[in-house]
C-alpha cells in the first residue's frame, strides 16, 4: 500500500514538473510561436463558446474509438479462442496479427477510405489496433492454466467447450484484461488518425485544421483533450484490470 501510494505521488509529481516545464517554455518563448503557454491551451479548452466545438469533436471521436474498441475487442478474443480449440491455426493466425500489425496505420488508412463506406475509416483503424493487443493477450492468457487441472478435467472427461469456460477462460482473464487496458490508447489513436482522412468532424479533423490554418493554440487544445480522454478511459481500464486480477489470480 504504502509503494503504492508512494508511485502515485511521484507520478503527480511527474505530470505537476511537466505541466510548469510547459507554461514556462512556452511564457519565454523557447520553443517559438508553435508552442503556446498551458495556460492559453486551458484557456481556451474552458472558454464556454468553444464547448460545443470540442464537444462535438471529443464525442465524435469518442463514438469511433468506442466502435473500433468493441470489435476489434471481440475479434482478438474470438481469434484466439479459434485458435485454442484448434492448434493448428495458431501459427497462421499469430502471423495474420502481426503482419497487419506491422503495417502503418497511416499507409492503411487510404486504402479503407477508398474500399470502406464513409465514415468507417475511423473505427476500422481503431479496431485494428485493439484487435492485434487483446489478441496477443487472449492467446497468451488461455494457455495460462496449469498443467494439472488440466490433467484433472481431462480425466473426468469435461468436453472442450467445458474446459474452455470453467478452467482455461477464468485462467486467462486477468491476461485478457491487462490486453483490454493497453489497447486503449491503440482505439484513440486509430480514430484520430482515420479522421485524419475526410471525417466530417472530430478531434483528428480539428488536429489537422489547426495544422493547415497555422491556429496553434486550436491544435494544442484538440492534443490536451486526447491525452485527457485517453488517459482517464486508461484508469478505467487500469482499475477493472486490478478488480479482475484480485478476482482469478
Amino acid at each position: 500500500m504504502r509503494l503504492a501510494r508512494d508511485l502515485r505521488i511521484l507520478g503527480l509529481l511527474g505530470t505537476l514538473l511537466l505541466c510548469l516545464a510547459w507554461e514556462a517554455i512556452g511564457a519565454t518563448g523557447l520553443g517559438g510561436f508553435t508552442w503556446p503557454p498551458l495556460s492559453r491551451v486551458i484557456a481556451m479548452l474552458a472558454d464556454p463558446d468553444r464547448w460545443d466545438l470540442f464537444g462535438r469533436a471529443a464525442g465524435s471521436t469518442l463514438a469511433s474509438a468506442v466502435e473500433g474498441y468493441v470489435f476489434g475487442a471481440l475479434a482478438g478474443i474470438a481469434l484466439a479462442m479459434l485458435t485454442h480449440f484448434l492448434p493448428r491455426l495458431a501459427p497462421g493466425a499469430d502471423r495474420l496479427a502481426a503482419g497487419m500489425h506491422a503495417i502503418p496505420t497511416v499507409a492503411l488508412a487510404p486504402v479503407f477510405l477508398i474500399l470502406l463506406p464513409a465514415g468507417s475509416t475511423a473505427p476500422t483503424l481503431a479496431g485494428i489496433g485493439v484487435a492485434f493487443l487483446v489478441y496477443v493477450a487472449a492467446a497468451s492468457g488461455l494457455r495460462a492454466s496449469s498443467a494439472a487441472h488440466r490433467d484433472l478435467f481431462q480425466v473426468l472427461g469435461s468436453r472442450p467447450s467445458a474446459r474452455l469456460l470453467r478452467l482455461d477462460l477464468p485462467a486467462g482473464l486477468p491476461s485478457i484484461a491487462t490486453g483490454l487496458r493497453l489497447a486503449v490508447p491503440a482505439a484513440l489513436i486509430g480514430a484520430v488518425i482515420g479522421e485524419w482522412f475526410g471525417a466530417p468532424r472530430g478531434l483528428g479533423v480539428l488536429i489537422v485544421n489547426g495544422m493547415q490554418n497555422f491556429q496553434i493554440v486550436l491544435l494544442w487544445s484538440a492534443v490536451l483533450l486526447v491525452a485527457l480522454i485517453s488517459l482517464t478511459a486508461y484508469l478505467i481500464a487500469g482499475a477493472i484490470e486490478r478488480a479482475v486480477h484480485a478476482r482469478f489470480r
